[in-house]
């Protein structure tokens, strides 16, 4: 099956042809550093994960660009409240993003550039849309410059809108403006902000405007024409909508696909902190291990709504623990010595659910039935069944981050050697008790029983035979 992808723009999913044969290019917004990272935050990094793990498995080289916006009038605002300067600040955040990221096993982009070692990169693209009749200085002697929407028909493409059905553009004074719908490109330096947040320019002293920023560095990175841009639904508009009409507006072809993810939600309404219901990935990773609240937050299609739940974390937990307890217990089989490995392989029924705009649902159903399969071959000690279903159990959570087997998600406890030992101790328990019950002695049975769930490990009796798991 092709490789084939939503792409926002067309409103329509599209045979994936890279630019450059092997070769695929990838931006997606980050985070601006105003404070600690959400969970939508995280969401949408690790959606981009996947796509990038999955161009990867592809066969793709990938070049990954996830910007930092380092200098924002709320980051200002959130610094001058806590007094402190404002680049501590956004560094201080920047490294609590870079943390979440890492704890879920989210790969660090090729680049991740900040908004504020690009100044010249920005003011050479101003300078290209004023020349070319697209920008302007404000109006007043405010020192802004303006993208002028009027002046670039396709405006309002990407988010399917008319230029009159919009409102104002909120982020600078409109008495500047040709059109309150004009957008900043360059503001100007106003009296009481940091000096050390200001910059020199041809318009004079000041600071670039959000949707510039990118722009900017994609094209340094990536060049001014490349496969995928990506970011969070909140984000088509304005901000993606700004970037790709003063890209284009500037003659550069800009993004082939723009793919978005869905929100989070908790128990179906928007999460605020005015009604209290909202959790962050610190609060997550405290209530469920990392590899947990990866599998939760990756396992819906990234396209829809993730609805947070009380009990949503338990019930990946179980699905996790279904994964990785027959991973476990088959590699003790295959490798008792705890010294060898499979070959991964990849079922067709996941690769066409992942060639299919990403269909994680469907991707993990195929997971979890190789899963089921596997176990049925441990109870029957079917060498070979237990080799297929490994491998496959291999390959498919390893395309999606969630290994269990991964060094990411080792601890001394659940290390495969250990894990191994302890099935292989299990599994004389198992034997023993299932001779008891077939001699119908059934004190020694469930006595057996008790002592294995006293150690937390529960036991669940099927047609095919019995198997353990780890109690959490």
């Amino acid at each position: 099956m092709t490789l084939r992808f939503y792409d926002s723009a067309t409103a329509s999913v599209r045979d994936f042809t890279p630019l450059k044969p092997g070769q695929a290019s990838l931006y997606y917004c980050g985070a601006t550093v105003q404070g600690e990272p959400h969970i939508g935050h995280v969401r949408s990094a690790l959606a981009f994960d996947q796509l990038t793990r999955w161009l990867q498995v592809s066969g793709y080289g990938v070049t990954v660009v996830r910007n930092v916006t380092d200098i924002d009038d709320k980051i200002l605002v959130k610094a001058a409240e806590n007094n402190e300067p404002w680049w501590a600040l956004a560094y201080r955040f920047e490294q609590a993003f870079g943390d979440a990221y890492d704890a879920l096993g989210i790969q660090k982009p090729t680049y991740e550039p900040r908004a504020t070692g690009h100044i010249p990169e920005m003011h050479a693209l101003i300078e290209t849309l004023i020349e070319r009749g697209h920008a302007y200085p404000a109006l007043d002697d405010s020192g802004d410059v303006y993208f002028d929407v009027r002046s670039w028909g396709p405006y309002g493409s990407l988010t399917h809108q008319s230029i009159d059905d919009m409102q104002a553009a909120p982020d600078a004074d409109p008495r500047g403006k040709r059109d309150p719908r004009d957008f900043a490109l360059w503001k100007g330096y106003k009296q009481g902000e940091p000096e050390t947040a200001r910059w020199e320019s041809p318009w004079g002293a000041g600071r670039p405007g959000w949707h510039l920023e990118c722009s900017a560095m994609v094209t340094k990175y990536l060049g001014t024409e490349f496969d995928i841009h990506g970011g969070g639904l909140d984000l088509r508009f304005p901000h993606h909508e700004n970037e790709m009409a003063q890209s284009q507006a500037a003659g550069h072809g800009f993004a082939n696909f723009w793919m978005h993810n869905g929100m989070v939600t908790y128990n179906g309404e928007k999460m605020s902190k005015s009604i209290g219901n909202t959790i962050n990935p610190r609060e997550m990773l405290e209530l469920a291990r990392p590899l947990v609240v990866r599998y939760y937050l990756g396992q819906a299609h990234y396209r829809s709504v993730l609805d947070y739940r009380p009990g949503s974390l338990t019930e990946a937990a179980a699905a996790v623990e279904r994964i990785e307890t027959f991973m476990h217990a088959a590699a003790g089989q295959l490798f008792p010595g705890g010294d060898g490995g499979a070959v991964s392989q990849i079922p067709d029924g996941f690769r066409a659910a992942m060639d299919d705009d990403l269909n994680i649902p469907a991707a993990l159903a195929v997971l979890h039935e190789s899963v089921r399969a596997g176990n049925t071959a441990l109870a029957a000690k079917d060498t070979a069944g237990i080799e297929a279903a490994f491998s496959a159990a291999v390959g498919m959570s390893a395309a999606l981050g969630i290994n269990p087997l991964d060094e990411q998600w080792a601890d001394g406890a659940g290390s495969p050697a250990v894990l191994g030992a302890l099935d292989h101790l299990v599994q004389a328990q198992l034997a023993a008790r299932a001779q008891a019950r077939a001699g119908k002695n059934w004190a020694e049975s469930d006595q057996i029983r008790d002592t294995l769930a006293a150690a937390g490990i529960d036991i669940a009796d099927s047609a095919t035979g019995s198997s353990w798991s780890l109690r959490k």
